[in-house]
């Protein structure tokens, strides 16, 4: 019975030493210091496009019966909304379906030229003809159609927004031979902007 009454005080007085104890440590004060400071960030925006229709986009009227040696002049304006200068501007080319006019050396070639202003249309539809009355500037020398080749001395290159205008030249290889007779594909010209070199902001 005493060993009992031992064990409930001696119990009793451990639990109020912990709760004392317990007790005490929030009773220490302590010195602190805080800082802060705000900063606004934006992320930058890639964006270019093709004009509308018209004479500022020419590229999606068709042309046919095309012989070795003949040429297809379409206008097209290619626009940058970019926040800033672009690194690199590619034209990728394709056909579909994928045959010989795409796939002989001596299929269809394509090149770009770039005017300071809006080239002068004329002739009449689809067999337009066009003049610069400004500087003319190779923006693609004469290259295959089927691969990708970067394009150079655009403004978006140098400049945030802008607009370049261009005139693609496709020409039916005057060296196409005979199995390049009566065939048809699409031509899909897919312009491709790419950001600049990342620096220090």
């Amino acid at each position: 019975m005493k060993q009992s009454i031992l064990f409930k005080v001696f119990g009793s007085i451990a639990v109020l030493g912990a709760a004392a104890s317990i007790a005490g440590l929030g009773t220490f004060a302590s010195f602190t210091s805080s800082t802060s400071a705000s900063q606004s960030i934006s992320s930058g925006t890639v964006s270019i496009a093709l004009g509308a229709s018209g004479p500022a986009n020419r590229l999606s009227v068709a042309a046919s019966n095309l012989v070795p040696g003949d040429t297809v002049q379409r206008a097209v304006d290619l626009t940058s909304s970019s926040s800033d200068a672009l690194g690199s501007v590619s034209l990728q080319t394709s056909g579909a379906p994928s045959n010989a006019l795409i796939t002989d050396p001596n299929g269809l070639q394509v090149k770009i030229d770039k005017c300071t202003n809006a080239w002068t249309e004329s002739g009449t539809a689809p067999a337009y003809t066009y003049t610069c009355g400004g500087t003319t500037t190779s923006i693609l020398a004469t290259t295959a159609v089927g691969g990708t080749a970067s394009l150079a001395g655009l403004a978006a290159l140098s400049s945030g927004s802008s607009t370049d205008h261009l005139l693609v030249t496709l020409t039916l290889s005057s060296s196409a031979g005979n199995s390049l007779q009566g065939l048809s594909t699409a031509i899909t010209y897919a312009f491709n902007g790419t950001q600049r070199a990342a620096t220090s902001k």
